[in-house]
Parts: structure tokens; C-alpha cells; sequence
């Protein structure tokens, strides 16, 4: 029986490891406080489950978002001119893009950019059946380093489209390094519009991070199942619950895996132990006030615009210019 071993903590042992997702999995859980990067729960399933989030009662941010959106469309846009460019970042499906695109002249190229080329043809191919003469040329690529735009579009005056406040996954001072990439692929004068989730009662923010229906702890979940499967680990999901808890001194809700008993996991040769009660932290949502989230954005090379926020001050969508 071959033995296996604990990670050490220097990234020189991981040297063997060439998978990116291997390497983030047995670097993560080598810590004193384990971790697992959000950005591997969108597997095939786990998209189809936060598909199924969205659709929550308790779920606020996407049907906010997208009602901001809708009531101020036609103001949203307005500076979108002929002929100019409209690149979005992590667009997945676009559909809330098509909120714009309802309004936006047929002149106007669009620029989805995201890791998942199925995702990708889906909508190019969705949207030139709704927008037959807009011109789409999709990008695969991660949003967070700097993207080569077509070299005949390049030149054209661009609005970013950053929807879902998926910058909340960051911290403000790692949210000011993306913004300041996304600045260099917009350039100067240019403009961004961005979704971010504002500060409320944590009672709500709590709640729509545990749905009643415990589809977001299925969520959380998958990525143990993920794992078991691309890299042939031995988790059971049964060994952990899903948590999610509000930290005020951060302003973030933390969602965790937390171990309902001692035990041990193998992975990629290497062995994991837990004992009940330890977690693994697998998300921040951090959460600004309007001024907060001006603020990072003013570190970050941009000056604050116009904002448009829902009657319950819920959710902000927030007009950005690169200086």
C-alpha cells in the first residue's frame, strides 16, 4: 500500500504539481486555516446550481441587480455612441447584458470575455438570433489579467460591463488591482458599469446565503464532489455542513465547509486531516456602503460617476470613468 503524506506549506513541494486546480486544491487545504478558491465551484453543476440560487426567495442581489438595470437602461446607456465598444467581463450568458443591448445602437460591437467557451458560443449564438446585425466576437479568456482586445476594435471608445458583484469576492485592496486591469483594457476615458452589493441587516444578507431550500449548500458542497472527480480524492460529503456567517469587522459574509467529525481525506497522493468542527473557508462576499466602494474605486484609477440603487438600498450599480 503506498503511503501518503502531509503537504508542507512551501510552495517548493508543490513544484510537481502542474494542474492549476490540483495545485490551488493542495496548497489551500496545506494551511493552518484551510481554504479553497471560489472560483472552482463553477463546474458544469455548480453553475447549474447557482443558476438555481438566483431563483431563491431569499436570494436578493440578482433580480435587484437586474431591475436597476431595467428602470435605467436608457440612462445606463446613454453615453454609448455610435460605433463604440461594449466589453464585458465574466459574461457567462449575457443575459443581463441583453438589458443594454435592448437599447444600445445595432453599430456597437460587443465583447463577451470568459473562461468557458461553451458558455460563450451559447450566447453568441442566442444573441444573433435576438440581435441578427450586432457584432459579437467573444474572448476566452480570465477577465482578471489583462485581455488583447481584436485589433480592428481596439481603437474604438469602450464601456466595461461588470454585472453580479462578483467584485464583493475580492477584498477591497485585491478589488483595486482588478479594476485598475480592467482600466488598462477599457483606457482613458472610458467607462465602466458595475454591480455591488451594498451593507444592510446581516439578518438578510444571512438568509440569502442559506436558502431555505439548502440549494446554496448544495452549492457549496459540489466542490468536494468536484474534486473527488477531476482529481480523484475520497471526500465525503456527508462529513461536512454547509455555513455561512456575517463578519462585521470585515463587512463580508463568509461562507465555510465545516467538518461534522475527525477524519481524513486523500488527494493527488497527499493526505488531509480534519477534526469536527474545523472548517474550510470557500467564499467572501464583501459588502460596501456607496462611499466604501467610491472610495476603492478612486485608489484603483477611476473616478466615481453616477450610481443607481433600488427603493430598499439593497444593491448599487455604480457609472465608473478611467482617468
Amino acid at each position: 500500500m503506498r503511503r501518503t503524506q502531509t503537504l508542507a506549506k512551501s510552495r517548493d513541494d508543490l513544484a510537481d504539481i502542474e494542474d492549476e486546480f490540483a495545485f490551488s486544491v493542495i496548497e489551500g487545504l496545506s494551511k493552518a486555516r484551510k481554504v479553497l478558491p471560489c472560483r472552482y465551484f463553477y463546474d458544469a453543476r455548480g453553475s447549474e446550481l447557482f443558476e438555481e440560487i438566483t431563483r431563491q426567495p431569499e436570494y436578493y442581489p440578482t433580480r435587484t441587480e437586474a431591475r436597476i438595470l431595467e428602470e435605467n437602461a436608457d440612462e445606463i446607456v446613454e453615453n454609448i455612441g455610435d460605433g463604440e465598444l461594449l466589453v464585458e467581463f465574466g459574461s457567462g450568458s449575457s443575459l443581463k447584458t441583453e438589458i443594454l443591448l435592448d437599447r444600445i445602437l445595432p453599430s456597437v460591437a460587443y465583447v463577451p470575455i470568459d473562461v468557458s467557451e461553451a458558455a460563450l458560443a451559447d450566447a453568441k449564438a442566442r444573441l444573433a438570433k435576438r440581435y441578427p446585425v450586432l457584432d459579437v466576437r467573444p474572448i476566452v479568456a480570465n477577465f482578471s489579467r489583462a485581455v488583447t482586445l481584436p485589433p480592428d476594435l481596439g481603437e474604438r471608445r469602450k464601456t466595461g460591463f461588470f454585472p453580479g458583484s462578483t467584485i464583493g469576492n475580492l477584498s477591497p485592496r485585491e478589488a483595486e488591482g482588478l479594476l485598475a486591469v480592467f482600466g488598462k483594457v477599457i483606457g482613458k476615458g472610458g467607462r465602466l458599469i458595475i454591480g455591488v452589493d451594498l451593507k444592510k441587516d446581516p439578518r438578510i444578507l444571512i438568509d440569502a446565503y442559506n436558502d431555505a431550500s439548502g440549494v446554496t449548500a448544495a452549492f457549496n458542497l459540489n466542490l468536494l464532489h468536484r474534486i473527488n472527480r477531476e482529481l480523484g480524492a475520497n471526500f465525503d460529503p456527508d462529513d461536512f455542513r454547509h455555513e455561512a456567517v456575517y463578519d462585521p469587522q470585515h463587512g463580508r459574509i463568509e461562507m465555510h465547509l465545516v467538518s461534522t467529525s475527525d477524519h481524513r481525506v486523500d488527494i493527488c497522493e497527499r493526505s488531509f486531516r480534519f477534526k469536527a468542527g474545523e472548517s474550510i473557508h470557500t467564499e467572501n462576499s464583501y459588502k460596501y456602503t456607496v462611499e466604501q466602494f467610491r472610495d476603492v474605486a478612486c485608489a484603483s484609477g477611476w473616478d466615481a460617476q453616477r450610481v443607481w440603487i433600488d427603493a430598499k438600498r439593497h444593491f448599487s450599480v455604480h457609472e465608473l470613468i478611467w482617468r
